[in-house]
């Protein structure tokens, strides 16, 4: 067996060995201490600056949000549907639920006397004898039913199921669940929550089945085909539940500081300056490197000219489309084509309308020609003249740089169901003038710059010059607009009496307000949209504003016609694969011939950035212009 010497023994034994020596004393030297190594320093946090173009008014989000308010928010909620390309994109959902799928159905439900339903006219009612309702499989007008006040009757019923993803938080680390979608529900149906009623009045149940599902059930014979986003975002039951909806708008817990989901968190807001905030680390996409910056702070900069220097000397890195830059676009060109910015552009989910005064208010108890304006816009020549009249296309060159687009109806052309076979109407001031002709519009000085006179017009007097009144608000937008038409107008002899109004006054609820009160020859107004639906309903009978529904509705023009109507609402109750839901195409066609309102062309959005800023687009489908706020960078993670 082999064995092992300690070291210190076989020290020994050679020391006893060696020879001896003359011992020299020998000053120890002081041994070199190692410095320790250099702390690695800490990384300055990455920062990102946005200005906006107004202070948030709250934060609220069921409040009444201006447009700084929805972009600070999208960094505080993330989702939970987002809008791409005119479709709908899931965020903290595992997928939108469709009908082919199975999470969405359309089930059959009976019911009776005293059960709450959707009525055939589309409203909730305690179902009752002598009452019209749209039986199971019911869309057309030919199939609806009287209730005898007996029988039990078989009617459409959708439920919808939305899987909400695993392991999501608030942003203060407690869990994100179900239950806090049904709050935000129990909220929106509150009556001291300012938020429209409509889809909570038609929700037959909105429950948690567990931790991350909820299920909607809509009230029997309601047909929505928006159904697969009718999920209520969550907001915190554990912070607000004891609080009263009404206090929820002013408190700051709710109003200032909300508790979010998404990529960042609200620290500090200085009134009329800036708000900070740094990044969620419990956001659900913490793992994948989201955020990209430490820091964000929104810069309250409503000076559009402050905004741009700010963005070229580096104070802000992009500038939010709530800064009125629709009047700078051509310098921003100019700009970008030095380098100095990117300029990002899109259109709106906003449409710009000339409304035709069909029939004023006054006709509401009869036309009477003695009283009353003349007749104007009756015939729809007259309409379409006016249309082939406008260079709409030079508002779009001159006004908006060529960057929008002339609509042919109320959808853009790039909207899935727009239907793209409907009677077009590019500036052809021949056109007009030889429809005007025929009506008896004449021009008796062959002098088309100055107005025609009537000649046998049907409900106008012989000898009435052709001037219209033209009402607007005093932007100055709609200034550029209003000249560019007087001009191209006047090259089929109609005349402009241009009045512009502050905008309280023209959008003044009726009968004063001449909007509201349809009190207009011609009126240029906007109206924008929160849903991808189409819009047909604003042309409907039942949208005018009138005495009896305390002047609320969107048909300024007074436009009736029951073809349309009849396929609006078909197309409106049937959904996506239904024969029916084609009926969007005739009521489009009916639209393009009749023309109830001019579509002028669609607003822009209007934002830039620094030059090296990637991650930023603007979608013209989505009102959020910020939507993907986490993804946000710049620098050398920005490939050209």
């Amino acid at each position: 067996m082999k064995k092992f010497i300690p070291m210190f023994v076989i020290v020994l034994i050679l020391a006893s060995c060696a020879p001896r020596q003359t011992e020299v004393s020998v000053t120890p030297e002081t041994p070199t201490e190692t410095p320790p190594p250099l702390p690695t320093p800490t990384p300055a946090p990455r920062a990102l600056t946005i200005c906006l173009g107004e202070e948030p008014n709250t934060l609220y989000p069921y409040g009444s949000l201006n447009s700084a308010a929805r972009s600070v928010l999208s960094a505080l909620y993330d989702g939970p549907v987002d809008v791409l390309e005119y479709g709908y994109e899931p965020i903290i959902l595992e997928k939108i639920p469709f009908l082919e799928d199975g999470d969405a159905q359309l089930t059959s439900v009976s019911v009776g006397n005293g059960d709450d339903i959707v009525d055939a006219d589309g409203n909730v009612v305690s179902l009752t004898k002598g009452m019209k309702l749209r039986p199971k499989g019911c869309r057309a007008d030919e199939c609806i039913v009287v209730y005898d006040g007996e029988s039990q009757i078989e009617m459409d019923q959708m439920v919808v199921t939305f899987t909400m993803l695993e392991g999501l938080q608030w942003s203060d680390g407690e869990p994100l669940t179900a239950d806090d979608s049904v709050f935000s529900f129990e909220l929106a149906s509150d009556e001291d929550t300012p938020v429209s009623k409509f889809l909570t009045d038609r929700t037959q149940v909105y429950e948690a089945a567990d931790e991350q599902t909820v299920q909607w059930w809509g009230m029997p014979g309601f047909i929505d085909p928006d159904y697969f986003i009718n999920f209520w975002m969550p907001l915190p039951r554990h912070l607000w539940g004891e609080e009263s909806p009404a206090d929820l708008s002013r408190l700051d817990l709710s109003s200032r500081f909300p508790v979010g989901w998404g990529p960042y968190i609200l620290k500090e807001w200085e009134a009329g300056k800036s708000l900070r905030l740094t990044k969620n680390l419990n956001y659900f996409r913490a793992g994948s490197g989201l955020p990209r910056f430490d820091e964000l702070t929104f810069l309250i900069t409503p000076d559009p000219n402050a905004a741009l220097t700010a963005v070229v000397d580096g104070t802000c890195d992009a500038l939010d489309p709530s800064v009125r830059l629709d009047g700078q676009v051509g310098l921003l060109q100019k700009m970008e084509g030095q380098g100095q910015l990117k300029l990002l552009t899109s259109q709106s989910m906003t449409m710009e309308w000339l409304g035709i005064g069909i029939t004023p208010a006054s006709y509401d108890d009869g036309y009477n020609p003695q009283r009353d304006r003349p007749n104007l816009f009756a015939d729809k020549r007259m309409r379409q003249a006016l249309a082939y009249c406008l260079d709409r296309q030079k508002v779009v060159d001159t006004v908006l740089f060529g960057l929008s687009q002339t609509p042919d109806s109320y959808l853009p052309a790039d909207h899935p169901l727009h239907n793209g076979n409907v009677q077009q109407y590019a500036f052809n001031p021949e056109s007009g003038s030889k429809i005007l002709e025929n009506i008896g519009w004449l021009d008796s000085d062959n002098n088309p710059s100055t107005p025609r006179l009537s000649a046998g017009v049907t409900g106008v007097p012989g000898g009435t010059p052709l001037v219209l009144n033209y009402f607007t608000t005093s932007a100055t937008q709609r200034h550029q607009v209003a000249e560019i038409l007087r001009n191209s107008l006047s090259e089929c002899g109609i005349g402009l009496n241009i009045v512009f109004y502050s905008a309280a006054d023209f959008y003044a609820q009726g009968p004063n307000g001449p909007l509201f009160g349809r009190q207009f020859d011609l009126a240029e107004y906007a109206i924008g949209v929160n849903s991808l639906e189409p819009q047909c309903g604003w042309f409907t009978s039942s949208q005018i504003p009138a005495d009896e529904n305390n002047w609320v509705g969107t048909n300024v023009s007074g436009f009736e016609n029951s073809a349309f109507d009849a396929a609006c609402g078909q197309a409106l109750r049937s959904l996506p694969g239904e024969p029916e839901y084609t009926s969007h195409q005739e009521a489009q066609a009916i639209f393009a011939s009749d023309l109830p309102s001019i579509p002028l062309y669609t607003r822009l959005r209007v934002a830039a950035s620094r030059p090296d800023f990637c991650g930023f687009t603007l979608d013209a489908s989505s009102n959020s212009a910020l939507a993907d706020l986490e993804t946000f960078n710049y620098g050398v993670d920005c490939k050209p």
